[in-house]
């Protein structure tokens, strides 16, 4: 029998590649879209033709309602919030009506049109906040430090809870900072693979950076998608830190990108103290002991092919777009 997947967020950069993934494992995908004035599909275009559209909201709970009483799916992936941190901050209310309140809507609608789904929730490492300790373990204490960490820890508690109380098979992925080319150039490390092929080419001569020592743990978003149905999987539900298990400095990132093009990044790259982040001090990096230990997951691709794969793709775009 075919399995039918739902998944939330599924414009989105981590929908795109969990839709691919589920659809080449034969399952009948359906995903949520919000009806808005401009269509932003532009990361499932290619695969309009295979996936089922349903319109409904995080803020609506009757639409959530309808739309999981129509496709009856076997498997619910929540991927779908406001996901950019300095938004967070000047938009705190709306971030918490949809990363946070909207996981209890869409809870309320599991337990009462499916039960027997299995539910996936996209926590983040942004729960973290300033951690007492490194690498975070799934054990670590969460203790976010804006909006958008803590509308994560309170979905990621209310998820923990329904599976407490309701007997749901429901998990939790505690994702550290995953890239690919179809992140935003809004995230610093897609602005810096952009910015490397634009430079390349011609399309521009500079480019301004916040915190060179700042590190991150970064994967590649294929990845931590793979490790998200896997989950699922499994015999019970538990929750597990995606991430790599190292850290690398934006120094490194740009060093990196700016060696695939064949050019000294020093020539190029000035840094501004208005992209400095606050919290910039703060060193998340994730252990993938459990999930490694537990479910055979670890990432495919290193740090390094990542950054060759985002920079080959910003060429190839540049150049097909006239450059």
């Amino acid at each position: 029998m075919t399995k039918k997947a739902f998944i939330t967020g599924l414009t989105g950069q981590d929908g795109s590649y969990l839709a691919e993934l589920l659809l080449s494992k034969g399952y009948q995908v359906f995903g949520l879209v919000r009806r808005s004035s401009t269509s932003n599909l532009e990361r499932i275009n290619h695969l309009f033709n295979q996936i089922q559209i349903l319109s409904g909201d995080l803020l609506d709970q009757s639409s959530l309602m309808d739309v999981i009483a129509e496709a009856q799916p076997d498997e619910i992936y929540n991927l779908a919030s406001q996901s950019y941190v300095p938004l967070s901050w000047t938009q705190p209310a709306l971030t918490a009506e949809y990363t946070a309140l909207g996981v209890s809507r869409l809870l309320e609608s599991i337990r009462r049109c499916k039960p027997d789904a299995r539910f996936y929730q996209a926590s983040s490492s942004e729960v973290f906040g300033q951690p007492d300790e490194s690498p975070q373990t799934e054990r670590t204490a969460f203790r976010p430090r804006n909006p958008y960490g803590v509308a994560k820890a309170y979905a990621h508690w209310m998820t923990v809870n329904y599976r407490q109380k309701y007997n749901l098979y429901n998990c939790c992925g505690i994702t550290y900072t995953h890239e690919s080319p179809r992140r935003g150039t809004e995230f610093v490390f897609r602005k810096i693979t952009h910015a490397a092929a634009q430079i390349k080419l011609g399309l521009a001569n500079e480019l301004k950076l916040g915190n060179l020592d700042a590190r991150r743990d970064w994967c590649y978003a294929k990845d931590a998608v793979y490790a998200m149905w896997l989950m699922l999987q499994q015999a019970q539900p538990d929750d597990y830190i995606i991430a790599s298990g190292e850290t690398h400095s934006v120094r490194e990132l740009v060093e990196c990108a700016f060696n695939c093009v064949d050019l000294n990044w020093q020539d190029y790259v000035s840094v501004d103290p208005a992209f400095y982040r606050s919290d910039e001090s703060v060193q998340l990096v994730g252990s993938i002991n459990k999930i490694k230990t537990e479910l055979g997951w670890q990432p495919q691709y290193s740090f390094e092919q990542l950054v060759e794969v985002m920079v080959d793709y910003d060429l190839k775009k540049l150049s097909k777009n006239g450059a």
